[in-house]
């Protein structure tokens, strides 16, 4: 929901368009630790040649026992973990939309996950639930700022994406006109570190 969101809007209904796992970050971390990954796993299957395979590498230096293999085995680990970052960025984990709609009375949270048969969380709430908006803020080391739906009871249900803290003003915005729009009241939580 911050501005970075593409909004489609009209007077009855609003759409926010959540980016989830299809971020720039998520392309270069997936690449950076599949490559290195390729790297620990070739250089620790040519310590068990006794052959560099790479001209700027002396991986013939290196013992296959016990370096060798622990090189092996991060490189497995470290594909492996590429293998999982390419799969969510190629499915679109939390890709998805908040959709607030009064002239059919609904609101309509879904995402993509993980696949499987939970795969589409499609969650729908008649505008009537709605008690309030949330705004959490919690600031330190691992800064959190999110705006969460309070849902008869259901609680609150989180609305902005994951990832980067979103500015303190440009959520306050968002909020104030989420909850002006739904004509509910806004709370907001600050927690100091």
């Amino acid at each position: 929901m911050t501005t970075s969101y593409q909004t489609e809007s009209t007077a009855l209904s609003r759409r926010y368009i959540i980016t989830g796992s299809h971020r720039l970050s998520n392309y270069w971390w997936a690449f950076a630790i599949s490559a290195g990954g390729a790297g620990f796993l070739i250089t620790g299957f040519a310590s068990f040649l006794q052959r560099s395979l790479f001209i700027f590498n002396k991986s013939a230096n290196i013992s296959f026992f016990p370096q060798g293999i622990v090189m092996c085995f991060y490189g497995c680990l470290g594909l492996l973990f590429g293998v999982y970052l390419w799969c969510t960025v190629i499915w679109g984990v939390g890709n998805g939309f908040n959709e607030f709609n009064k002239r059919e009375g609904f609101v309509r949270i879904f995402r993509w996950g993980l696949p499987g048969r939970n795969r589409r969380i499609d969650l729908f709430y008649k505008i009537g639930d709605v008690e309030g908006i949330r705004v959490e803020l919690k600031e330190g080391v691992n800064p959190k700022r999110t705006i969460s739906l309070k849902v008869k009871g259901k609680g609150h249900i989180p609305l902005t994406r994951i990832g980067q803290p979103i500015g303190l003003e440009d959520i306050e915005t968002e909020a104030s006109e989420l909850a002006q729009f739904l004509k509910v009241s806004l709370e907001t939580s600050y927690e100091l570190p």
